[in-house]
């Protein structure tokens, strides 16, 4: 059996626990022009919101919720061009945290996070508060948790990960850019 290589992209994630900045992060390179993919989480609970149902409706079944978002996430990253420069709020190898953290089969995420290589990888560092919203299930000990397998399963993958200090939004954006300016 030939082992073939990945398939290479020019995308970044942009990852981290719950409550790191993630999404604002990501507003902001939208903002600056950049081209953006948001969390698909995210996207899945605001959309079913839109249509009259709770959180507690939305997330009664973690195992059927998480493999929703393994669906759409799959969908997403087959359609968007691979040379153009993305940033993407979460990428593949989140998803096995997820489907681990629920007790699902991700095998399926694995493959995946091996067969496609991402550009590179940022993990926000935790911010010194943590604050819950509507979509957020975790207390700050599981965001906590789920911030470090992150960590330890991007660098499982054979990733350098960098890590971003708690900074200002922009300055965060800034750190990020001066990164992948680096690499190029």
């Amino acid at each position: 059996m030939v082992n073939k290589e990945p398939e290479k992209t020019n995308w970044y994630i942009i990852t981290g626990g719950p409550s790191t900045g993630k999404s604002k992060t990501i507003d902001h390179l939208a903002f600056l022009g950049y081209l953006i993919r948001p969390e698909v989480a995210r996207i899945l609970i605001d959309d079913e919101l839109s249509k009259g149902r709770t959180i507690e409706e939305i997330r009664h079944d973690d195992k059927k919720f998480e493999h929703q978002i393994l669906k759409i996430k799959i969908e997403t990253e087959t359609i968007a061009p691979k040379k153009d420069l993305i940033f993407w709020e979460r990428g593949m190898p989140d998803s096995i945290v997820y489907l681990k953290k629920y007790k699902c089969d991700f095998d399926l995420a694995v493959k995946l996070s091996k067969d496609r290589r991402y550009k590179g990888i940022f993990i926000l560092d935790l911010l010194p508060s943590y604050e819950k919203d509507y979509a957020r299930t975790e207390n700050r000990q599981k965001a906590k948790e789920i911030h470090e397998a992150l960590y330890d399963c991007y660098t499982e993958l054979g990733y350098n990960v960098i890590r971003v200090p708690v900074l200002s939004i922009s300055e965060r954006v800034q750190f990020i850019l001066k990164n992948i300016n680096k690499e190029d």
